[in-house]
């Protein structure tokens, strides 16, 4: 996080960073500035400035061509990493305000919209340029309604919602655990043994609201004991991220939505004797609807981007 307001600024661009991997994939710094249609003076200036911003130099440059150095070579995969994310930020915007009807109107309940969406959606965009999409992030509940409309629909619930009125089809793509989550100077965190189940039962959580895929699945894996009242509910997983960070008590959340969270040491994952929650996370759609061909094409792209994620150790 930046230390001072205007260390923003000190970011590199991603257009900047487009032109160090280009260099690298052209060869020189000339054939790079062809390849990005730019001219080669304004390619020379931009890998100075990156050079600069980063305090690195990045670029040997020789007479038959450009190669990098050993910092740049390393810069260079955390270059690849950025620009993959901007283009995975800007396709999945997009998704959410679609200017025309959508060739493909698609629902995710929210974990999904937020830790696997953006990847599949980036990915269509690559081998179908031309298909139109339109999201909506909603919980299970709610995306349920919208498969009734014929929307393809991603939910996380064990079950397929309730919402659902229309006959369906669906499909396995990911698998996902919930595990439960402390603040750092939590008790829990500093316990060298598992949580029992009784104690995390006892205990007042910080909760999803209701629908919601995440909280449906712990409680239905938990039903036949009786859960205290919720510390609070709040409407989205990164809502549920700040509260329990602030200490207001566990959470049980998705793998997914605190892996990030966990290995920057804001949250600790705690070991709970007797509970391991598995989910399938599917692709839903209403079988009256008329074929569509990019609907198929995008569920066989989340299914063979599946991952089943393992989980942490407290």
């Amino acid at each position: 996080m930046p230390n001072h307001p205007d260390d923003r600024y000190r970011f590199p661009a991603v257009a900047d960073l487009l032109v160090l991997l280009a260099v690298a994939e052209a060869g020189s710094v000339s054939a790079a500035a062809r390849q990005l249609g730019i001219a080669q003076p304004n390619a020379s200036r931009t890998l100075r400035h990156l050079e600069r911003q980063l305090g690195l130099s990045l670029i040997d440059r020789a007479a038959r061509g450009s190669n990098l150095t050993s910092a740049g070579s390393l810069v260079l995969d955390w270059a690849r990493e950025v620009v993959e994310a901007n283009d995975r930020l800007v396709t999945s915007a997009a998704a959410l305000h679609a200017p025309r009807p959508a060739r493909l109107a698609i629902a995710a309940s929210q974990t999904i919209a937020e830790e696997l969406l953006p990847r599949w959606l980036a990915s269509l965009r690559v081998e179908r340029p031309g298909v139109e999409v339109g999201l909506t992030v909603a919980n299970s509940t709610e995306v349920g309604r919208l498969i009734n409309g014929g929307a393809l629909g991603f939910v996380e619930s064990p079950q397929l919602p309730a919402s659902i009125e229309v006959p369906v089809k669906s499909s396995i793509v990911a698998t996902d655990r919930l595990v439960v989550v402390v603040c750092p100077d939590h008790a829990w965190a500093r316990r060298t043994r598992p949580v029992s189940l009784d104690e995390l039962v006892a205990t007042p959580l910080v909760v999803r609201e209701p629908g919601s895929g995440t909280r449906v699945s712990f409680e239905q894996a938990v039903g036949h004991l009786t859960l205290a009242a919720p510390a609070m509910e709040l409407a989205s997983n990164a809502a549920v991220r700040v509260a329990v960070s602030a200490g207001a008590g566990p959470a049980v959340l998705s793998e997914l939505a605190v892996r990030s969270a966990v290995e920057s040491g804001l949250l600790r994952a705690v070991m709970v004797d007797q509970l391991v929650i598995e989910r399938p996370l599917r692709a839903v759609w209403a079988t009256a609807a008329p074929t569509n061909p990019e609907l198929l094409f995008l569920v066989e792209l989340a299914a063979a981007d599946q991952r089943v994620v393992s989980p942490y150790r407290g």
